[in-house]
């Protein structure tokens, strides 16, 4: 049962903890990140195994994790604002061509980013031409271009 307790928990804080430090897309992690993830990989595995390195324990931890995974899935199509709340809503960063700044902070994102996006979906090389850039709940930002 320690190791149920300790495997909720682990999965939780690092809900949480993902959850606060803002999204950003795959495609713009930096060898900082990576860094980060391996080391925080390894500091939760030795945090949810304890001193029991058995493979019960292992198995017991595993099955512990997919449920609680498949549990958020439902308890997120049940109740919406769950969904919001977990997963975060999408972030628009440009409007009729102007960045808002405030939210491209708050996402930890750069004009760049967005233009790289930009150049990448639509062939915009202006900021100018783009109706909406916006940062989706999986970390890709979708532009939508101006019409002509």
């Amino acid at each position: 049962m320690d190791a149920v307790i300790r495997g909720l928990a682990i999965y939780f804080t690092l809900l949480v903890i993902i959850r606060l430090s803002g999204r950003r897309t795959l495609a713009q992690m930096t060898p900082f990140d990576l860094v980060i993830v391996l080391v925080i990989s390894e500091t939760t595995q030795q945090a949810m195994l304890g001193d029991d390195f058995s493979i019960t324990n292992a198995i017991i931890l595993i099955l512990t994790l997919f449920t609680t995974d498949i549990a958020l899935s439902y308890v997120k199509r049940w109740w919406p604002r769950t969904a919001h709340v977990i997963d975060g809503v999408p972030t628009v960063l440009v409007v009729d061509g102007r960045y808002d700044e405030r939210a491209l902070r708050g996402c930890r994102l750069d004009k760049e980013d967005v233009m790289e996006a930009a150049r990448n979906q639509e062939g915009i090389e202006r900021v100018s031409d783009i109706k909406f850039a916006i940062l989706e709940v999986s970390g890709n930002i979708s532009v939508i271009k101006k019409q002509s």
